[in-house]
């Protein structure tokens, strides 16, 4: 598992406005240098399009390298933590240009926060 690979996360119901369910969701961590924490960071993504009209979102199109089957959304504003026990099977990894607009958005979120 390293930064930038997509893998199926089950996300729990917290309650509010976050992405839960089944979902595929983008390695935000370099799990070397982390290795041993229970928990790693990650990006949900999501098939509703309509989610990006919100900030912090980025359109991801499905690639050989990343293996997501539909257009999806990556959810910059919802990266958090995830339970390793919540990580299933690879999907693929982001390829170089969408792993650089993901880092380039994540960079603008943080100089707002």
């Amino acid at each position: 598992m390293n930064h930038g690979d997509v893998f199926w996360v089950v996300l729990p119901d917290r309650g509010g406005r976050e992405q839960r369910g089944r979902r595929p969701a983008v390695i935000w961590q370099d799990t070397e240098v982390y290795a041993g924490l229970p928990t790693v960071l990650v990006v949900p993504l999501t098939s509703r399009l309509s989610a990006s009209r919100f900030p912090g979102t980025l359109h991801v199109e499905p690639t050989v390298q990343n293996n997501l089957t539909v257009p999806s959304v990556a959810l910059l504003f919802q990266l958090g933590a995830c339970d390793l026990d919540r990580i299933q099977g690879q999907l693929g990894r982001l390829d170089h240009e969408d792993l650089r607009r993901v880092a380039a958005l994540a960079r603008r979120l943080q100089k707002l926060g």
